[in-house]
């Protein structure tokens, strides 16, 4: 199913809090998520601009397939036409790795970032802290009218969100979330060989 979300990068994070604030959002909480992202010992899956991911929650673990959509698969500047996602709750994040590593796949990255999550009108505005990126918001909805509607609530254009993975935004900061094997608040470690 296409994922029906806009990303803002460089906003003022005062005035996005005051907007969010002032149109009676309500914080849902705080995230700090680790993840794991698999592909073939070939890297056949990032080649297709798709990846596995393997993600804890903290409340829960989600398993998920996701996939950029278009022609335009290499530009930074969100004009591909979306991306495909499935995901599913797994039981045990450790167990799923297990299986995941059996089955021939190998950890391409390991990942952590910081979600802050409001909800506006039923829908998620998530404010996302990665490692070396300045915080960015994400909102996500059911259906492209209702994103549309809250983007504006908070005084933002439509027509400004971007279609963006956050491998897009890292190539747009001149780095490549791919070349490093862990990457962390506290810690980046670079791949020594098969860099992207």
């Amino acid at each position: 199913m296409e994922e029906i979300e806009l990303t803002y990068i460089d906003l003022d994070m005062e005035k996005l809090l005051a907007a969010l604030h002032n149109n009676g959002a309500e914080k849902v909480g705080d995230y700090h998520y680790r993840r794991i992202v698999f592909d073939y010992p070939d890297f056949r899956l990032d080649k297709e601009a798709a990846w596995v991911r393997l993600r804890d929650e903290g409340d829960k673990v989600t398993f998920t397939f996701k996939q950029r959509l278009g022609k335009n698969l290499d530009s930074l500047l969100g004009d591909d036409d979306g991306m495909y996602e499935c995901e599913t709750i797994v039981e045990d994040f450790d167990a799923t790795r297990e299986i995941l590593l059996k089955i021939g796949l190998i950890e391409k990255m390991y990942q952590e970032n910081k979600r802050t999550r409001y909800v506006l009108d039923g829908v998620e505005c998530d404010i996302d802290s990665w490692p070396l990126l300045n915080p960015y918001l994400e909102i996500e909805g059911k259906n492209w009218d209702e994103v549309h509607a809250v983007a504006q609530k908070l005084g933002l254009r439509p027509e400004d969100g971007k279609k963006f993975s956050t491998n897009q935004i890292y190539r747009l900061k001149g780095l490549d979330d791919r070349n490093y094997t862990r990457l962390t608040f506290s810690e980046q470690i670079e791949r020594t060989e098969g860099r992207f």
